[in-house]
C-alpha cells in the first residue's frame, strides 16, 4: 500500500500524538482517527476535540493560538500542526459538542463513532475540494467504507437532525464518481464492488 505522506512525517506526527495523549484527554478526529478505524493511510497533522479545562492546561504548556475565522485553536510542536476544537466554539460540520455525545475508544484512543467521522470527513472534503488535502479526505472516506460496517439509521439521524441533507448527495456524488484508487490498492475492479454495496445502501 502507497502512503499519501512521507514516512518520516507520519512517524514524527503520530510520536507526538502519542506524547499529548499522555498529557492530555481529547477525542481524536481527522485523519488520525480514520487510520486507527482502518489501518490503511497515515496523517501528518493532527486534529483534536478538548473540554476547556484540557484546553487551559494546553494553553499553559504550549504556545496556543486562537483562530476566529475558522473557529479553532492551533499549537505547533516542531514541524508537527495541532487543530484543538471546542465545545460551543467549533462547527466541524457538526458541532463540537455534538460530536462528544458519539464517541468510543478504539485502539487506545477516544474516536468518534465511524458513521460521525465520516459526515466530518464528507463536510471538509466539499471544503477543500480540488486540494492535496481535499485529495486525502476522499481517500479516507473510502478507507472507511471499506473496512467499517457504517450503521446508514444512524448516519441519516445525524444528517437529519443538523439539517446536512447535502452531505447524504455529496456521499453518492464522491462514490459513483471516483476511480481507482492507488493509495488503498483498490483496482477499478475491486472499487466497483464497494460502490454497489453503498450506493445500495444510501
Amino acid at each position: 500500500m502507497k502512503e499519501f505522506y512521507h514516512n518520516l512525517t507520519t512517524e514524527k506526527s503520530f510520536v507526538t500524538l502519542q506524547e499529548l495523549k499522555r498529557k492530555s484527554s481529547f477525542v481524536l478526529i481527522g485523519g488520525w482517527a480514520v487510520f486507527l478505524y482502518s489501518k490503511t493511510l497515515k496523517s501528518k497533522d493532527i486534529d483534536i476535540i478538548v473540554d476547556y479545562s484540557e484546553l487551559e492546561k494546553l494553553r499553559q504548556e504550549f504556545r496556543l493560538i486562537k483562530n476566529n475565522r475558522l473557529k479553532k485553536y492551533e499549537i505547533k510542536i516542531e514541524e508537527v500542526d495541532i487543530d484543538i476544537y471546542t465545545p460551543f466554539f467549533s462547527i466541524l460540520g457538526l458541532p463540537a459538542e455534538e460530536i462528544l455525545k458519539y464517541t468510543q475508544r478504539h485502539e487506545g484512543f477516544v474516536l468518534p463513532l465511524p458513521e460521525v467521522l465520516l459526515i466530518l470527513k464528507i463536510f471538509v472534503a466539499r471544503q477543500r475540494k480540488g486540494t492535496n488535502k481535499g485529495r486525502k479526505d476522499i481517500i479516507d472516506i473510502f478507507s472507511l467504507l471499506r473496512v467499517v460496517d457504517i450503521d446508514w439509521k444512524l448516519f441519516e439521524k445525524l444528517i437529519k437532525k443538523h439539517k446536512l441533507k447535502e452531505l447524504s448527495q455529496q456521499l453518492g456524488h464522491i462514490i459513483s464518481t471516483q476511480s481507482a484508487i492507488k493509495e488503498l490498492d483498490l483496482t477499478d475492479h475491486k472499487l466497483s464492488r464497494l460502490k454497489k454495496r453503498i450506493l445500495s445502501a444510501l
